[in-house]
């Protein structure tokens, strides 16, 4: 199974501990489908920075197919995290740095590319909303991460142009949640699912909601969690698994990407 994560890669830096972690949905997709057995690539935009640097010695150190991104002069995308009893709290980011300030356009030789792929994963950070027109015309499915701080004309410019949506609702209840999928389900659409943290998480197929309990662990840093839960559930489900074994393999994903330190690991000091 061929897979792309398209759009942003960060650094999120640790300010408590003045260490810095490479990250971003798309970069972090790539790396847990690489982690899943998937033959996985990334492309995206990388700053000239120490902080862009970083994240791309460590993607070429994994292995990671990157044949396709561009590096520019000017700031990698960056966030300031603060860790606190194993919780992330963000205080603030460069909104992607190169990744918004120089987006990414698509060439032959990319469209060519992009040809091989049977799922592009991208986001509402990933600044490649634009290529979204681009993207129907290739054969792979369209998977978007609409996180948590997303807003109805955002649902609306891709909603109808993806296969696969994912949101956060922490505090929704469980008939907000039912509410919410049904109204955003279009015909496009093959799986939307709303995760709310600790609490269950509800996925739709336009015909009937499915709900999985996440799996409660003391976590280490729970950067990541939801894009290791959409990474192993968009990786098992396409290999052939059922919606709801799909997001059971994500819940334990993701309490397993929860003991590890940043992302994925791979801290610098800075």
């Amino acid at each position: 199974m061929k897979v792309l994560g398209l759009g942003d890669n960060v650094v999120d830096k640790y300010v408590n501990y003045r260490t810095m972690y490479p990250g971003g949905n798309a970069l972090n997709f790539a790396v847990f489908a690489k982690k899943l057995q998937a033959d996985s690539a990334f492309m995206g935009v990388f700053g000239s920075d120490e902080e862009g640097q970083h994240v791309a010695a460590v993607v070429k150190e994994l292995g990671l197919d990157n044949s396709h991104s561009r590096f520019v002069e000017g700031e990698n995308g960056c966030a300031r995290v603060e860790l606190k009893d194993g919780d992330r709290v963000f205080l603030g980011s460069n909104e992607g740095g190169v990744t918004r300030t120089a987006p990414l356009t698509l060439n032959e030789a990319d469209k060519d590319y992009l040809q091989e792929f049977e799922l592009i994963h991208m986001g509402l950070y990933s600044h490649v909303n634009h290529l979204l027109p681009e993207l129907q015309n290739l054969p792979a499915k369209i998977s978007y991460d609409f996180s948590d701080d997303f807003t109805e004309e955002e649902i609306q410019a891709a909603i109808q142009q993806v296969h696969f949506g994912f949101f956060s609702m922490s505090d929704a209840s469980k008939a907000e949640t039912k509410a919410f999928l049904k109204q955003h389900f279009t015909d496009k659409n093959e799986v939307l699912i709303v995760t709310r943290g600790g609490n269950s998480a509800f996925a739709y197929d336009g015909q009937q909601f499915y709900e999985v309990t996440p799996v409660l662990r003391e976590p280490v840093d729970t950067m990541a969690a939801g894009d290791s839960f959409l990474t192993a559930f968009l990786i098992n489900y396409l290999a052939g698994a059922d919606i709801s074994t799909a997001m059971k393999k994500g819940n334990e994903f993701a309490g397993e990407s929860c003991m590890v330190e940043g992302s994925f690991g791979y801290g610098k000091n800075y």
